[in-house]
Parts: structure tokens; C-alpha cells; sequence
């Protein structure tokens, strides 16, 4: 087989819940479940770790928290680790982007006045930027104004007009459909895709920046969802509750702020009622369906080429009101429970996969594929045996992911124990069939059903000390197994010989 063509997409802080596909009540993703009748749907795909920065780390380089360190927006990348870019070039492609990675670059590897060393936003090394999309916006932003829109109202282009009475307004953003940031980087693809030489193998990742924040919907999208519609929330019955469950939990509701959601407001997201949660969610769900839309040109354009692979995900989900949150943060499984679809060149029956998959295991995908060999050890697995419909021998019988809490810590810590400054400040997750268990240094570890309910959470950790005791087996033999063994399985002398 020749090779193929690569086309990564992500969509920002997309809840894997949130498609039709999979039987989401409400939500409509006609392109994506068409999408889905030749692909592979993971319906168990979690990524390893938020926010933004760490989780794409390890969807980049196909390793956990513990191995890549990413910790925070703004936490660096070593630059001695590989990833998808870098990996693809040497299999002779130029990986082009779309977007952006949110990749903080090696500080070592720049002199202190670097503009890099500025911002979170880097871009992974080894790709070539075609399209940039900064979290300013700019480039958005002007091709607004070449279409007529006001330079004057650009810094409040997402402030929606208020309804009376009502905190979340469902009032239609001030661009239209066509001009939302995600129409503007899928014109910036197919004008790319238009330009490619058909002997040429070409490898892109989009990453668009919807549905992340703000949350602010053109028509018809903003009215498409009634907030009367969809599931109930998960959690307590009371955002109190909830703050009483964790000292973690009462540090997030302290951190969470509603202008990350809404421009121009200044209330907690604890603040909020149900009833705004439920507009706030309908609004999302339509952003949704928006960027569905424009995967639907996306998916259009290269029906006539069938060698393509083609990657759907997100770097992290979103609480969207579970719990009393939003935003992407701590140890629920809402948080990191995320899309993966995969088609493989020249497509294929539909398939479902139930096993826990991880965004670590992209990196080793791709790998495998085109046959090369990684510079360090992935943590993830290839899953190349499920595309083809195979179940390969030995698999994961649970989902890990991570949440560094340091900054909780530092700048609360009065809200949490003194043994808890003494110990390792991630909280680790490991989500089974039936239990979900969180390990904390210095504080209460946390076991509880792993099935989504709306009644406050419960820890079992006392009363099932068995599963305890199993759960932290389990973590110690995942930390063990995922050593780095980049160098550790060969000898100096065999090393160029192998």
C-alpha cells in the first residue's frame, strides 16, 4: 500500500457523549454519525489528562502526565520527547497545521527574550503552520473585518445581546453561521486540500477551536436546543454538596469563574441555577452542531480520496453544568470522557469498540501505520488490530487519566490538609466498568460507582477496602509498566545494531 494521507482533526473541549452516533438524546451530528457508517467509533476514548496544553501532550506524544510533565497551560515540553509531527517527517511528509497546538516550547532551547517563551500557545515541533489561530483570535478577526464587520466591535464580538431576566442569553452571536472560527479554518483546509499534488501523500491536522469557550452561537444554532431538553445533570443537588464531597472540589468551585464561559460576567459557576445550566448546555450542544456542519464540507472533499486516514477527536470534554462545573478539571469522568472516530484508508464497515482507549494511543496508531519506529517509549497502544475488526491479545481493562492540582495548592492552602503538601499534588483516575477510584497523596483517596447519577457522590472507600486495595495495585502496576523505557531495553554496545 502506498501511503496514505493523514488528516488529524480535533475539536476543542467536545464531550464524548455529544453525538448522535453513540445515542445521545438531544444532540444532532448528521455528518459525524454518516462519518461513522465507515469508520471505527471508540466509544470508551478518554483523554489522559487536562487542561488544554497536557492533554494535547499526551495526545501528541502518546504519553501520560507522568511521563511527558506537562502540568498546566504554560508547562513546557521536553524537547527531547517525539511526537506526531516529527514522527510523520521522518516518514517523509511535511505535517501542515491548522490551528494550534497549545504546545509551551522547551524553555532551555531559547534565549530569555524569546517572544516564545511569552505564551502558552507554541506550536508542536515539526510542524508547518498553514493557518494559525491564536487564542486572540487575530487572524479570525481580520478576515471579519475583510467581510464588512466593524473593527470597533471586534473585542466584544462574542458578547450577545442580554435577554430580560435571564443570566445566559440565547440570543445569536453578531456573525453568522458562515463566519464562525470554524468556517474560516475549514475554508483555510480546502483551499490547502485544493493545492495538493495527487502523487503526493499529505499529512494535516485541524484543530478547531469550537466548541471551547466563549460560548456563543450564530443562528440557527443558538435557538436550535430548548434548555428543557437533554439529560439531567449528574452530581448533588446542590452545588454546596458538592463542594463538601473534596477539598478539591470546594478549591475548583473557588477557581471556576463564568467569564471563561461568558464574556462580560462576573459570577461563580457555582452561582449559577439549574435553569441557566440548562441554557448554557443548549447553547453548547448548538456550537456543536455548528462545527458538525463544517466537518460536513471536510468529509465531502475527500470522499474521492479513498487512501486517507482520517482521525476525529478532542483533546478533553467539558462538564457542562455535571457536578456544578464547568470547563474541563479534576477527577470526574465528564471531564475527560472525549470522541474518537477513526476511518482508515479506503474506509470500511462501521465497527464499535468498547474497550477504555486513550488519547495516548494515537501516537502509536500513526506509528504503526507507516511503520517507523518511535524515539521514546509511548504509553499508548496502536489501535490499528480495531480497525480491521480485530480484538488484539492483551488490553486495558481500565481508563487512566491525571489532574495536576499544584496550583489548587498554592494558591488555597487552607483548603486542604497539611498532608496534603507533603505528597504528590495529581490526582490519579482509574475509571473501570463499575467503579471509578481516585488516588490522592495526603488526602482521602475516593472510590465511587462509575455510572453517571444525579444524586450527590458517594465514597465507598470504607466500605470497600478490598477494592481499594485492588485499585492501588492496579495504579502502582500502571506506573511500574509505564517506566520510560526509551533506552532501558538495550545495551550501548548493540544499540546501533538493533
Amino acid at each position: 500500500m502506498t501511503r496514505p494521507n493523514i488528516l488529524l482533526i480535533t475539536a476543542d473541549q467536545w464531550r464524548g457523549d455529544c453525538l448522535g452516533t453513540v445515542g445521545h438524546p438531544v444532540v444532532r451530528t448528521p455528518n459525524l454519525d454518516a462519518f461513522a457508517e465507515t469508520a471505527t467509533v471508540f466509544e470508551q476514548h478518554y483523554a489522559a489528562t487536562a487542561p488544554c496544553s497536557p492533554a494535547r501532550a499526551s495526545l501528541y506524544t502518546g504519553l501520560y502526565q507522568m511521563n511527558h510533565r506537562v502540568v498546566w497551560n504554560g508547562a513546557p515540553l521536553d524537547d527531547r520527547f517525539d511526537n506526531i509531527a516529527r514522527a510523520t517527517r521522518r516518514a517523509g511528509y511535511t505535517p501542515t497545521l491548522f490551528g494550534y497546538t497549545d504546545t509551551s516550547p522547551d524553555p532551555r532551547l531559547h534565549h530569555p527574550n524569546d517572544p516564545v517563551l511569552t505564551s502558552y500557545e507554541g506550536v508542536l515541533p515539526g510542524f508547518w503552520v498553514r493557518q494559525p489561530l491564536a487564542e486572540d483570535e487575530k487572524q479570525w478577526l481580520s478576515w471579519m473585518v475583510s467581510r464588512g464587520h466593524d473593527p470597533a466591535g471586534l473585542p466584544t464580538i462574542h458578547h450577545v445581546e442580554p435577554e430580560e431576566g435571564e443570566k445566559v442569553s440565547l440570543k445569536a452571536a453578531r456573525y453568522s453561521k458562515d463566519e464562525t472560527q470554524t468556517a474560516f479554518m475549514t475554508d483555510a483546509f480546502l483551499t490547502w486540500l485544493g493545492e495538493q499534488e495527487e502523487d503526493r501523500p499529505w499529512m494535516a491536522h485541524v484543530s478547531f477551536l469550537r466548541p471551547h469557550p466563549p460560548i456563543a452561537a450564530p443562528a440557527p444554532y443558538n435557538t436550535l436546543y430548548h434548555p428543557d431538553d437533554g439529560p439531567g445533570f449528574s452530581g448533588a443537588p446542590t452545588a454546596a454538596e458538592e463542594a463538601a464531597f473534596h477539598p478539591l472540589m470546594e478549591a475548583l468551585q473557588d477557581y471556576q469563574q463564568l467569564a471563561s464561559h461568558l464574556p462580560g460576567t462576573t459570577d461563580f459557576v457555582r452561582d449559577l441555577t439549574e435553569r441557566d445550566l440548562r441554557r448554557l448546555r443548549a447553547l453548547y450542544y448548538g456550537m456543536i452542531t455548528e462545527v458538525d456542519a463544517q466537518l460536513g464540507r471536510i468529509i465531502e472533499a475527500l470522499e474521492p480520496l479513498e487512501n486517507t486516514l482520517v482521525i476525529f477527536t478532542s483533546d478533553h470534554a467539558e462538564m457542562m453544568g455535571d457536578h456544578w462545573m464547568l470547563g474541563k478539571s479534576g477527577f470526574y469522568r465528564e471531564s475527560y470522557h472525549i470522541p474518537l472516530m477513526i476511518r482508515a484508508p479506503g474506509g470500511g464497515a462501521a465497527n464499535r469498540v468498547s474497550a477504555f482507549t486513550s488519547s495516548t494511543d494515537i501516537f502509536p496508531t500513526l506509528l504503526d501505520l507507516l511503520d517507523i519506529e518511535p524515539e521514546h517509549a509511548p504509553d499508548g497502544a496502536s489501535l490499528l488490530p480495531y480497525l480491521s475488526g480485530q480484538t488484539p491479545l492483551s488490553w486495558r481493562d481500565a481508563a487512566l487519566w491525571e489532574f495536576d492540582y499544584r496550583q489548587f495548592l498554592k494558591k488555597w492552602p487552607e483548603k486542604f490538609p497539611a498532608s496534603a503538601h507533603e505528597g504528590s499534588s495529581t490526582a490519579l483516575c482509574r475509571l473501570g466498568p463499575e467503579w471509578q477510584f481516585v488516588h490522592f497523596s495526603g488526602m482521602p483517596n475516593i472510590l465511587m460507582k462509575a455510572a453517571r447519577t444525579s444524586t450527590a457522590p458517594v465514597n465507598e472507600a470504607a466500605s470497600h477496602p478490598d477494592l481499594v486495595i485492588a485499585n492501588l495495585d492496579a495504579l502502582v502496576a500502571t506506573r511500574m509498566r509505564h517506566n520510560d523505557e526509551t533506552l532501558a531495553r538495550t545495551l550501548v554496545w548493540d544499540y546501533y545494531r538493533e
